[in-house]
């Protein structure tokens, strides 16, 4: 097991809730029970992603909970057709409501 001495003398006997984050380019240090509580700003090539240490994060790499390649989405004409149906599915459901709304004040 793998854990930064650096980050370790970090946290060594200061609080979680009163540190602020602590920054690091470790992403290949695992997680110790001892950093449960802290927030760590981990590099991911370009910016620090804070992450919150819990009890499930515990035997785990720094480095799963800051990822380096940003997911845009899968697209082709498919997927637009698919999203142009659900945006006027979204505008007939507003519509409708608007006329529910404008029906029941007239009512009264």
């Amino acid at each position: 097991m793998y854990v930064d001495e650096k980050l370790l003398l970090k946290i060594k006997g200061k609080n979680p809730l009163q540190t602020p984050s602590i920054k690091t380019w470790k992403r290949a240090s695992q997680i110790s029970p001892e950093m449960i509580g802290f927030t760590f700003s981990v590099h991911n090539g370009k910016t620090h992603v804070e992450v919150l240490v819990t009890e499930d994060m515990v035997g785990h790499r720094l480095g799963e909970f800051s990822p380096t390649k940003k997911f845009i989405k899968h697209g082709g004409r498919m997927q637009k057709e698919l999203e142009m149906k659900q945006k006027e599915t979204e505008i007939a459901q507003a519509q409708a409501a608007k006329a529910v709304a404008t029906e029941s004040k007239e009512s009264k």
